[in-house]
């Protein structure tokens, strides 16, 4: 009885090890890293120096009092737009207007003498031709005629300065713009020279750009200049390099590049601006997108995504990398046109690193689909 029991159990055994699959055998290494790629592309470059840069006024005057005297009224205030020769403030005119209308009397006086003289040197002058009368009382008349009209012409010239003192009692703007402060009030007592207002146009700005030191000897006056600034989304301003300052700034090590801008009044001085300098320009350039170019110990590398048993490997290319312009960097040296790289997910990569292709994400849809045993992109899966 025993044996037989000992009999069914081994089979019982059997039968089980015989219901038992194989183990199937996994695949050694890691999993394929999930990355985008491109093509390595060649096309037009410029290569430009960018920096962030601050405006400035050009016309920025303190309005002073060209005469002395009571302040009777104010009529404009800070942060007023003011129009070319609108009237800002008036100074008391009373003194100025007596003083010329003894000025303008002294003058009518000096006309009636010089009147008067001048018929006095006619009668003379006749009565030496009768031989009644001397010809040097007749010089003295007509000198006496001359100095009367010296005298005219210098009284009218303080008629005049005096008629000019009583305009300039009437505080105008010089130019169309902005009041940025006031200095003065009403009843006030102004000595000439005192400043009275300070008046800002925004027409004419002045953008002050610093780039490296390193940067000096690629740039130059006449070189075009772009100009953005959040104070005008959407807007670009085209100007030229005005002038270059010669010493590089103390605190900050950087270079001083004026450009003069012509804002239409859209700019306002003191806010901030984009610059982008063109330094040079290139009919056709190898680019890659910025995140496909990654630093290593060797340097700045690129993956070049081969095809290496059935699969895709990452391999390692020192490239020699240019400047960098709207999210691409120019190549130029290790990689050459056509050629597959890697672009999202370069960073993680490693030499020999297997990767899988994800594609792009196609408008108004969802993600691509990552390719499977490391396809090419685009292509259907080989069976």
């Amino acid at each position: 009885m025993s044996r037989q029991l000992l009999l069914v159990f081994c089979t019982a055994l059997l039968l089980i090890a015989c219901d038992k699959k194989p183990a199937e055998k996994k695949p050694s290494g890691p999993p394929p890293t999930l990355i985008t790629a491109t093509q390595v592309k060649s096309s037009a470059f410029e290569v430009t120096e960018n920096t962030l840069g601050t405006l400035e006024t050009v016309i920025n005057p303190k309005i002073g009092a060209e005469v002395a005297g009571k302040v009777s009224q104010v009529l404009a205030v800070a942060g007023m737009p003011v129009k070319k020769g609108a009237t800002l403030a008036v100074i008391d005119p009373a003194d100025f207007l007596l003083q010329n209308q003894a000025e303008q009397a002294d003058v009518k006086r000096l006309e009636a003498l010089l009147a008067q003289q001048g018929k006095l040197v006619e009668r003379q002058q006749s009565l030496v031709a009768k031989g009644f009368l001397s010809q040097n009382a007749a010089d003295d008349a007509l000198a006496q005629r001359t100095a009367i009209a010296s005298q005219l012409a210098a009284a009218q010239a303080r008629a005049g300065i005096g008629m000019r003192s009583v305009g300039k009692t009437t505080v105008t703007a010089p130019f169309d713009g902005v009041i940025e402060s006031r200095m003065i009030a009403a009843g006030d007592y102004v000595k000439l020279g005192d400043p009275l207002f300070q008046i800002i146009s925004n027409q004419r700005l002045r953008a002050h750009l610093p780039f490296p030191e390193s940067a000096a000897p690629r740039l130059a006056r006449g070189q075009l200049v772009q100009i953005t600034s959040p104070q005008a989304p959407g807007k670009v301003f085209s100007a030229q390099i005005s002038d270059i300052r010669p010493a590089v700034s103390e605190s900050s090590r950087a270079l001083d590049v004026i450009v003069d801008l012509d804002s239409a009044g859209l700019l306002r001085a003191g806010g901030t601006v984009n610059a982008s300098v063109r330094i040079a320009a290139k009919a056709a350039a190898l680019v890659v997108p910025e995140q496909s170019v990654v630093l290593r110990p060797a340097g700045k590398v690129v993956y070049v995504i081969v095809d290496a048993d059935g699969k895709r490997i990452a391999q390692q290319r020192i490239v020699q990398a240019g400047a960098k312009k709207d999210g691409v960097i120019e190549i130029i040296a290790g990689l050459q046109e056509g050629e597959l790289v890697a672009q999202d997910g370069a960073g993680f990569l490693t030499n020999g690193a297997t990767v899988s292709i994800k594609e792009p994400a196609k408008p108004g849809g969802a993600g691509g689909k990552a390719e499977t045993k490391g396809k090419p992109q685009g292509k259907p899966e080989e069976k």
